[in-house]
């Protein structure tokens, strides 16, 4: 799909309010807010990812004739509106949390100032965009995490919704900690590492599997990973892999890298005796690759089982997040601005607490323990609002207001983490590399306390209200319940 289609790539909606709003000549500036509600997979945190699409997408943002001669057939729009839309380009401002923080429900990740129609018309495209990259990226950090240092391959693609699923879903693994990824195209446009061994075809086109095994690392000594369980894992797929490991040695040539791949059966057990097969042989240096629909929880027993794994292939409940194939992610009215350019506070009422919006043009501080430099918590507040970390700050949670806990000053740091995008229309940010991001990531997640990385019932971090963005969501509740 190229960046131009995604102009349409929006639900009805959006263009039935948008022709509303034009014809009542209501285009005044608004804030949204994009943001979750809870983290996937009962996590503690979730991971930022999708923002470079955006950008691509806001950039690209214009309805060319074949647009408006679609939307002019489906006979519901005005001639005027379509005049309209035909000259259309996005001219507000984007704020947003950069892709590989941390982040966490209930605080705005993305943040949209603009004219109404503007600002409406956007809200689908930001919301699949961000909905799934985030997701993709929160699961394979949380599976990377279960992999305890070792190196996880995201190897999804064909058991992805589609291609962009899999290829902006491996993009977003490679973003939550994954080391590469079977997807080429993905290598080719985010420069990122591809990875790869055989399949069971191989070794069957072949008379027998010693065969199949001297051809390919004749092939590829420089990565000779071979897949051991076409026919028999340790009588016969284990034993042809030394024998020709053993061959290429005596040879006089050497392997860059060399291992064996299980995809099948017990394999705790089967990459315990593999590997004392191997040491045994004399390839201690052997690597013992894993897949075969594996998950975090796998790993995880896997790894209290002492199975002898130290790489791992990760495909389909990765790519699709297969326990929890939604993030969540919702769009919310914050503010309008009135005549006199000031930004009006707007919330959203619902009987379900979790549901009722945090109001006004808000921006968010995350807040470190000065001496650990771990996070503390995060605290939304109004945009304009400053704050000193050499005073005592008081935090309490903005439903249970009792439960408070005060900071004394010099203890603590403060760092915004929403950052201008778009001005007035215009890019002002350059994204990093996917690499680059991945780094970032991973010092994020050093800033989290263990408590909160691990995968069950993990710490949650708290996200607060400053007691003046409190206070004018209290006033406004009050309001609603006068009537």
């Amino acid at each position: 799909m190229n960046k131009q289609d995604l102009t349409l790539l929006t639900d009805l909606y959006e263009l039935t309010m948008m022709q509303g709003y034009y014809v009542k000549g209501q285009n005044e500036k608004v804030i949204f807010d994009v943001f979750f509600r809870a983290n996937p997979c009962n996590n503690g945190y979730s991971v930022c990812a999708g923002l470079d699409q955006v950008i691509d997408y806001i950039k690209n943002l214009n309805f060319t004739y074949e647009d408006v001669d679609y939307l002019r057939g489906l006979g519901i729009f005005s001639e005027d509106f379509l005049h309209y839309l035909s000259g259309f380009h996005f001219s507000g401002d984007i704020y947003a949390i950069p892709e590989g923080s941390v982040i966490f429900p209930k605080e705005p990740i993305l943040k949209v100032i603009a004219p109404i129609m503007e600002a409406q018309l956007v809200e689908t495209a930001l919301l699949t965009i961000l909905n799934h990259q985030c997701l993709i990226a929160t699961k394979a950090s949380r599976v990377v995490y279960a992999a305890n240092g070792d190196g996880v391959m995201e190897f999804g693609l064909r058991r992805a919704q589609g291609p962009d699923a899999g290829l902006y879903g491996a993009r977003a693994a490679i973003i939550g900690g994954c080391v590469g990824t079977s997807n080429v195209l993905a290598g080719q446009l985010f420069d990122v590492p591809v990875m790869g061994t055989h399949a069971h075809s191989w070794i069957m086109s072949f008379p027998d599997e010693y065969t199949a095994f001297k051809a390919y690392a004749d092939l590829y000594p420089d990565n000779c990973t071979l897949l051991v369980d076409t026919y028999d894992t340790l009588k016969s797929g284990v034993p042809n892999a030394i024998r020709v490991f053993r061959e290429f040695k005596e040879s006089g040539r050497t392997f860059k890298k060399y291992g064996i791949r299980l995809d099948s059966g017990d394999l705790a057990y089967l990459s315990k005796q593999a590997r004392k097969m191997l040491d045994e042989a004399g390839f201690t240096d052997a690597t013992i690759t894993a897949s075969n629909d594996l998950d975090e929880y796998l790993l995880h027993d896997l790894k209290m089982q002492g199975a002898a794994i130290n790489s791992w292939g990760v495909g389909t409940h990765l790519i699709t997040s297969k326990d929890c194939p939604s993030f969540g992610g919702v769009y919310k009215l914050a503010a309008i601005q009135n005549e006199e350019g000031e930004f009006i506070p707007k919330i959203k009422i619902s009987e379900n607490t979790e549901k009722i919006t945090n109001p006004g043009n808000k921006t968010i501080y995350r807040i470190y323990e000065k001496d650990s430099g771990k996070l503390k918590a995060d605290l939304i507040c109004f945009a304009d609002e400053t704050f000193d970390p050499s005073e005592d700050l008081l935090l309490f949670d903005p439903i249970e207001t009792w439960k408070k806990t005060r900071l004394p000053g010099g203890s603590y740091t403060m760092r915004e983490m929403m950052v201008p995008i778009f001005r007035n229309g215009e890019c002002i940010y350059q994204s990093p590399s996917v690499k680059e991001i991945a780094d970032y990531c991973r010092q994020e997640k050093e800033t989290l306390w263990e408590e909160t990385q691990r995968l069950f019932y993990p710490h949650q971090i708290y996200v607060d209200l400053s007691p003046k963005l409190y206070e004018v969501k209290k006033n406004l509740l009050n309001q609603v319940n006068k009537g």
